[in-house]
């Protein structure tokens, strides 16, 4: 507990005296990042979207040389045989196979395609965050159906200095970010499972430190 303390004594050290060196100097202020919302509302609704990293396995029927196995880039987009970019994040595999249909009509008479999915990490905007005090904070693929309960065990669980009553859920709805308090501590310590909450895409869980 003493090195706990003397740890965060000489990070507030460190905090003031770049926030004093910057006082000095002149600097920019960076924009306010982009807020994304989900596509999902509600569990029952939900879709996956490809995302960068995910490798999708295109078909086309009759069609070998322009079939093929693609990775996402970081941009979103992928390059096949006969078009270099076709941008395939934030799209349903069934968007992406119409998509695919359209592009190459101009090459392929009446060309018939299905995409399937092999690895799976969805756009950042479906994946769900959980910064603070977990054991293992980090972002998560999203699943259908996944509660609050199902998150906690991705991220093994609370440390033993969070106020796991005291975190809150972040969502945006309808461009705007609401808060909400969720129980963790009562959930995963004291099982109270009435404490346990449907997760949707996009959601930030932020775990504070207690003080006492």
């Amino acid at each position: 507990m003493e090195n706990r303390w003397i740890k965060q004594f000489i990070l507030t050290i460190l905090i003031c005296s770049a926030q004093f060196l910057l006082g000095c100097s002149s600097h920019n202020t960076l924009p306010s990042a982009t807020v994304h919302s989900s596509t999902t509302v509600d569990v029952s609704s939900y879709k996956y979207l490809i995302g960068a990293g995910d490798v999708v396995n295109i078909f086309v029927w009759r069609e070998p040389e322009v079939s093929g196995t693609f990775t996402v880039r970081p941009d979103g987009m992928i390059t096949t045989s006969l078009v270099e970019d076709i941008k395939v994040s934030g799209k349903t595999p069934t968007e992406l196979a119409r998509t695919i249909e359209n592009v190459l009509s101009t090459y392929v008479k009446e060309p018939v395609v299905t995409v399937t999915v092999n690895e799976f990490n969805g756009p950042f905007s479906e994946q769900i965050r959980v910064i603070g005090e977990a054991t293992s904070p980090r972002a998560i693929n999203y699943k259908q159906h996944m509660t609050l309960l199902d998150v906690m065990i991705g991220v093994g669980g609370l440390t033993e200095f969070a106020n796991g009553n005291g975190a809150l859920l972040v969502r945006v709805e309808n461009g705007e970010q609401k808060q909400y308090q969720v129980l963790i501590e009562d959930l995963i310590k004291n099982g109270e499972i009435s404490a346990n909450v449907d997760v949707l895409p996009g959601d930030i869980i932020v775990i504070p430190e207690t003080w006492f």
